[in-house]
């Protein structure tokens, strides 16, 4: 039998298509489904982030993707808002940073796990007190 030589150009071009189709749509959909890094990046140095006045002693504050602590009177820490475990924004602080997607802690003074699942530390911000202003370093 003789195939007909026609169909091959039109099948590889089908084929061409196909796969190009998949590429275009594929590609966006799965950088979509990936973690937003500038929505979890920190902010560029020298933002303001709050005042001293606003943190509580041995709680905290959440602004934007960071949160700023006061473990004790007078020390301020900052740490990435962004839970290590399911990329969560951690919502509570008081004694200790809280996700709430599924339960982990973190210690106040150096964003430690106290409570699984999550396995790794909250990365810490640098951060500058001055007067009564705390920035990004």
């Amino acid at each position: 039998m003789k195939e007909n030589p026609v169909e091959q150009p039109c099948l590889r071009r089908r084929h061409l298509l196909a796969a190009a189709g998949v590429v275009g749509v594929g590609v966006p959909l799965v950088a979509a489904c990936g973690p937003d890094e500038q929505k979890h990046a920190p902010p560029k140095a020298g933002t303001e982030l709050t005042t001293t006045d606003e943190v509580p002693v041995g709680g905290g504050v959440i602004v934007g993707n960071v949160v700023v602590t006061q473990p004790t009177s007078g020390e301020f820490k900052a740490f990435s808002a962004v839970c290590t475990h399911a990329h969560c924004l951690v919502t509570k602080v008081d004694h200790a940073i809280e996700c709430p997607c599924h339960g982990s802690k973190f210690a106040l003074v150096d964003g430690s796990v106290e409570q699984g699942p999550a396995g790794d530390p909250l990365p810490q911000v640098d951060i500058v007190v001055d007067a009564k202003t705390i920035s990004t370093a």
